[in-house]
């Protein structure tokens, strides 16, 4: 009797209040499930304090206790700032947050002569106030992990100014994206009449495509500067291998990844026949700015980043940097690329679908203190962000084991191409660079990394490489 007895009360409870109740409770069960995890990984990083036999010949002890810190510092940072994250958005919805910036932002489009019929209008100064709340309080958050944790391992390279710049000019262009296509989207979604969830999904198909298309061209610049790789025997091989896979490679770029941070990277974008690929400076050991001595008397060259003189080189050599960009072609040729761009629209449409069913239920507005109204954008947030979250985990977890599996595929591929040898030595070393920790707790790992532990990488690598 004593056990049916809450089941007796949450069956009293209106349909609003349970599922209020059910949307804190998922999230705190998520947040405690996410912090379970990230302590059996720190007791890892704890006592894993010297080099494991199997690891011997691929890190020196030095690089293994700079990477145990680093990750460490990252790992404590991590709970700490999610601990936040939880609480504020629970005091949030507990505090009615959402209607009130709601009725904040009728008041101020009110004042602008725009009355409550302009709900369109409403709903743009609420995802302003929104998105510039979220900025404000992320902000200290951010400076400590720039300044003080990826400063105090070395990885940071920006001044205090550039990082105020960058901040601003990040939000600017955000809000130059967002908030034409939330109007558009939320005018699609008042006229499309009973297939309106048909019409939302084709739009937010064909922005993710345009946005895809022109990020690399009109949006990064904006941020890092863009060079055409120079002419030599790096963009003469890569040209080769394209070419040896049917890759339609126009254009090789550098982008000066080091004015930010000297963690490095290297990605291709572009449709069909215009294909181009980017390589951070701080992947490629020749073109590195953080490999160089500054010159005498340059000190005012770059007042926007710090020079900072290494004791080690860090990148791959040529021959490295293609095996790397083997694997990333090989994500391409294996159509890994299309499959992700597939499984995201089946998704995007599946949401909409549910959305479409779920958006005339009062109740679930009512459970977030919309007891009068039922706007749309509040309904998207509602029913993407809160209900669909059960799912959106479940969903999380199953892509990044399918990423995994990409992952090994294309280290497969590269292999084939005969770059085992120079992808092994090019993961050490970029394993190395970025203090990646070789040593991970299995749920952690399963939970967590899109891609497989260094060891199970190289052991799949290793069998080619010693032929």
């Amino acid at each position: 009797a004593v056990m049916a007895l809450p089941g007796a009360l949450w069956a009293e409870l209106p349909a609003e209040r349970r599922i209020f109740c059910s949307v804190l409770l998922f999230s705190w069960a998520v947040y405690l499930w996410e912090a379970f995890l990230a302590h059996r990984q720190r007791r890892v990083y704890r006592t894993t304090t010297h080099v494991p036999r199997e690891l011997g010949q691929i890190m020196d002890s030095e690089t293994f206790e700079k990477s145990r810190l680093y990750q460490l510092d990252k790992s404590t940072f991590s709970f700490w700032s999610g601990l936040y994250s939880e609480v504020e958005g629970t005091m949030i919805l507990l505090c009615g947050g959402i209607p009130f910036l709601w009725n904040l932002s009728g008041q101020i489009s009110g004042r602008a002569g725009f009355g409550p019929e302009y709900e369109i209008v409403q709903s743009l100064v609420f995802l302003l106030l929104a998105t510039l709340f979220s900025a404000v309080t992320g902000l200290p958050w951010s400076l400590y992990n720039t300044f003080v944790i990826e400063e105090k391992h070395g990885f940071n390279q920006q001044t205090l100014g550039f990082f105020f710049k960058d901040a601003i000019k990040k939000f600017v262009v955000t809000q130059c994206i967002l908030l034409p296509v939330t109007s558009l989207l939320l005018y699609i979604i008042k006229i499309g009449g009973d297939y309106f969830f048909i019409y939302a999904w084709l739009f937010t198909l064909v922005v993710s495509l345009v946005l895809v298309t022109i990020y690399a061209d009109y949006i990064a610049p904006l941020f890092d500067k863009f060079i055409p790789l120079p002419e030599g025997e790096l963009k003469q091989e890569i040209e080769v291998m394209a070419k040896s896979i049917d890759f339609p490679l126009t254009k090789v770029y550098v982008v000066e990844g080091s004015k930010r941070s000297s963690h490095s990277n290297a990605y291709f974008y572009g449709f069909f026949k215009n294909k181009r690929i980017v390589l951070f400076d701080t992947l490629l050991e020749d073109y590195s700015a953080l490999n160089k001595e500054p010159a005498e008397g340059a000190d005012g060259e770059n007042e926007e980043t710090k020079s900072k003189a290494k004791n080690k080189k860090q990148g791959c050599k040529n021959e490295e940097v293609l095996a790397v960009l083997g694997h990333e072609l090989g994500h391409w040729k294996l159509g890994h690329t299309i499959k992700n761009i597939i499984i995201s629209q089946m998704n995007s449409f599946l949401c909409f679908f549910l959305f479409a069913v779920l958006i005339g239920r009062k109740e679930l507005f009512a459970a977030f203190g919309f007891y009068e109204t039922q706007p749309t954008l509040i309904g998207l947030m509602i029913i993407f962000q809160f209900i669909f979250s059960p799912y959106n985990e479940v969903l999380s977890f199953c892509l990044t084991v399918l990423s995994r599996r990409f992952e090994f595929q294309a280290d497969a591929f590269a292999k084939e191409l005969g770059k085992a040898k120079d992808l092994y030595s090019a993961l050490i070393k970029l394993n190395k660079d970025n203090l990646g920790f070789p040593v991970s707790d299995w749920i952690f790992s399963m939970w967590h990394y899109s891609h497989p532990p260094l060891l199970e990488r190289l052991q799949a690598l290793k069998d080619t490489k010693q032929e």
